[in-house]
């Protein structure tokens, strides 16, 4: 029940965060903040994503766009196993969706989300056996990479021998890159759905 209830403050508090109210509300969208997260005590996999984009925004549930379409075919999961909170969850590195710059183009994840909340989000779940570092922003924070996008991935099996799988992000804008690089899909989407798969029946 302790736990629990450090898990509900811990919500509470991500919930009414504003630290971003200003430089969202002079972004080309003009929107306000809305924290979105899904997690739950016990969760054994952890998704770390960039930041909600305008659809996750306006559904308040992560990854309820093409990318998540795309994301849940990488897992071999249907979205009822996606979203059970009690074996997932999902923590981007920025909880709001930044908005748009004047050209209509996404915003990077504001690094004041990540340097505020993200020791204590984790510390928050222990449970956890594999984390995905899906794009740029979470493979920096979590592997320390500082390359590409492309050399991180291509390195994946040093990640998961840490228990962190890098991963593209899984927008329609990297089609062209999976079609160049057919190992991400002959290689490592197999190990992946295969841990993915014990850890969703782990304890079943």
């Amino acid at each position: 029940m302790a736990k629990r209830a450090g898990i509900a403050g811990l919500e509470a508090r991500l919930l009414a965060c504003r630290l971003c109210a200003q430089s969202f509300a002079a972004t080309a969208t003009a929107h306000a903040p809305r924290p979105v997260f899904w997690h739950a005590t016990g969760a054994r996999l952890l998704i770390a994503g960039q930041a909600p984009g305008a659809r996750v925004h306006a559904s308040g549930k992560p990854f309820t766009d093409p990318s998540g379409v795309r994301l849940r075919e990488w897992l071999g999961l249907d979205e009822a196993r996606f979203y059970d909170r009690t074996r997932i969850a999902i923590l981007p590195m920025a909880f709001c969706f930044p908005g748009y710059d004047a050209k209509g183009s996404d915003l990077p994840p504001p690094p004041i989300c990540a340097a505020t909340w993200r020791a204590e989000v984790l510390a928050a779940h222990p449970q956890v056996q594999l984390t995905l570092a899906v794009g740029g922003t979470a493979i920096r924070w979590h592997l320390g990479h500082r390359g590409s996008v492309s050399a991180a991935v291509a390195m994946w099996r040093d990640g998961l021998a840490r228990g962190i799988l890098p991963l593209p992000h899984p927008s329609w804008r990297n089609t062209g890159w999976l079609n160049r690089n057919p190992w991400f899909a002959a290689e490592l989407l197999p190990v992946l759905r295969d841990r993915v798969r014990l850890l969703m029946e782990e304890g079943t």
